[in-house]
């Protein structure tokens, strides 16, 4: 006679390993999702570092430029 004890466990088990394969589906969707949105913002990041070299540039000749 089976343990039902140990029935009940293995069914639970069962829905546990289940329920984290969906979430490891899920996890690598949203990481290969993720990525996307990175690859598509590289103009946007490259755009937004050279504004700000542009703006350091600005900034030291308004600072070495002698007032009149």
């Amino acid at each position: 006679m089976e343990n039902p004890h140990a029935e009940r466990q293995n069914v639970l088990l069962q829905r546990i390993i289940k329920n984290a394969d969906k979430c490891t589906e899920t996890i690598v969707e949203l990481n290969h999702c993720l990525e996307e949105i990175t690859r598509a913002n590289a103009h946007v990041q490259i755009a937004a570092d050279l504004f700000t070299k542009y703006r350091k540039n600005v900034q030291y000749n308004l600072e070495a430029t002698p007032c009149s």
